[in-house]
Formats: structure tokens, C-alpha cells, sequence
């Protein structure tokens, strides 16, 4: 039995849009250019001091590019969709969008704005990846080739190379990545306090 009230529910709204926010890069400034409500209005809806409107969410749930349900909370009974949580890895967030067991798993990748482009770091893994941009301008590092891949572009390389992706200029990056196993298992299975295989090995 569900013992949720509808105050628990509007109490978790303010929480989640600011999580989401924050997960996408994205400033209440811009957010609110972006949406016509005003600053202020959405300051205190993240922080529960004002509470959610359909004529509030409407525009959030638009501009995040989530399902209304996702922003309330609400049940799905009978929905037959798939809905995954997002996954955060090493500063990045992982979407996914298949479940099935062994194989080639999508997922969403968002890579989250920042003062200035962060430095290479690559890594190697067994496996292929496959990559689609959606949004931003990704930097791709594949050994000695340092790539930059606007919106409509991908790639595919062979992972046991040494490799990196990141923002090219600092902004929101966002792309549709395909990992096999050891591609899950390095990038959003791992544990980010644990070293590689690769650097427990120096």
C-alpha cells in the first residue's frame, strides 16, 4: 500500500527539477530565458518555497526533455515504456534507454558545462564503443587523434586504445553512446574511488 500524501509528492518536485537542472549544466539564468518564468519564481520552486503548477512544469518538462510524470513523480500503472534513472559517473550522467541482459547496451550521455574544457585524461578498456552527438561540441581523444565532433556526427573506435571524451569548449554535451560489457563496466558500472585494472597494475 502507497502511504505517499500529495504534499510528499509536491515536496519532492522542487529537489528533482533542481537536480536536473544542475545534471544538465544549465544556470536558473538561463533556464529562466529559456522558459519565460522568472528567476525568482524558479528559485522557489527548487527550493519548495513555491509549489508546482502544471503552467510551471509544462515548460520545465519541455525544455529538460522529460516526461511530466518524470518531474512529479507520478506512478505509471499499466505503462508499458521503459523509464531507467539516470546514472552518475565521474561527473557525467548515463541514461539508459535498453535493459536487456548481455549485448550491446544505449544510453544517453550528458556531459555537464563547465568554467573551461578539462584536460584529457584517457583510458583503456577491452571492447568497441559507438557514439551519435545530439547536442554541444564533443572532444574526442583516440590515441594521438584529437577529434572535436559537432551535433549529427559520430564515431566508432576500438576502446583498447587509449581514449577520452569531454566538452570541447566547455558548454553542455550531449550524445548517444552504445557500450558492450567492458564498456559498461568502465564507465558507468565502476567504482570511481577504486583504480582501474590498468593503474593497479603500475
Amino acid at each position: 500500500m502507497d502511504l505517499t500524501t500529495d504534499d510528499d509528492v509536491l515536496d519532492a518536485v522542487g529537489p528533482r527539477l533542481r537536480a536536473l537542472r544542475r545534471d544538465r549544466g544549465i544556470t536558473l539564468a538561463d533556464l529562466a530565458a529559456r522558459t519565460g518564468v522568472s528567476e525568482s519564481t524558479l528559485s522557489r520552486l527548487e527550493s519548495g518555497q513555491r509549489r508546482p503548477t502544471l503552467e510551471l512544469l509544462l515548460p520545465l518538462a519541455r525544455i529538460h526533455d522529460v516526461p511530466l510524470d518524470d518531474l512529479v513523480g507520478a506512478p505509471r500503472t499499466g505503462d508499458p515504456r521503459i523509464h531507467l534513472k539516470p546514472i552518475r559517473r565521474f561527473g557525467m550522467t548515463f541514461v539508459p534507454l535498453s535493459r536487456r541482459p548481455g549485448g550491446v547496451h544505449a544510453f544517453k550521455m550528458i556531459i555537464p558545462a563547465g568554467p573551461e574544457p578539462l584536460e584529457p585524461t584517457p583510458q583503456t578498456h577491452e571492447g568497441f564503443e559507438w557514439l551519435y552527438v545530439l547536442g554541444g561540441r564533443l572532444r574526442l581523444v583516440i590515441g594521438e587523434r584529437d577529434l572535436t565532433l559537432p551535433p549529427g556526427e559520430a564515431a566508432e573506435f576500438d576502446t583498447s586504445l587509449p581514449h577520452w571524451l569531454g566538452s570541447a569548449d566547455g558548454g553542455v554535451v550531449e550524445l548517444l553512446i552504445l557500450f558492450g560489457l567492458q564498456g559498461i563496466r568502465a564507465h558507468v558500472r565502476s567504482d570511481p574511488q577504486r583504480p582501474s585494472r590498468a593503474e593497479s597494475r603500475r
